[in-house]
């Protein structure tokens, strides 16, 4: 299983849409690509903010898919103005 973790600081005035837009696009992950398993979007309580992902991916191939996906692309250019910072780690799952 190939894991990534996401890392957002959203500019104050866009956090709301950039929410909705990143619900929007998980979402439509889950829903339409085969090899996404799993894509939570988090959020700090304290810092609204930031915004956390968690996904999980067959393989490294199946994320590929994912950034290529005509969805994925249109949020992407959509919010870029909109990110602070963004901090993006992969991994492998052992366990389970």
């Amino acid at each position: 299983m190939y894991i990534v973790v996401v890392d957002f600081t959203v500019l104050p005035p866009h956090v709301g849409a950039f929410r909705a837009a990143m619900v929007e696009n998980a979402r439509a992950s889950r829903e339409r690509e085969p090899g996404c398993r799993q894509f939570d979007v988090c959020t700090d309580p304290m810092e609204p903010a930031r915004i956390f992902l968690y996904e999980a991916y067959d393989d490294r191939a199946a994320f590929d898919t994912h950034l290529a996906s005509p969805h994925f692309r249109a949020f992407d250019a959509t919010v870029a103005p909109w990110i602070g910072a963004k901090v993006v780690r992969a991994f492998e799952r052992i366990d389970p």
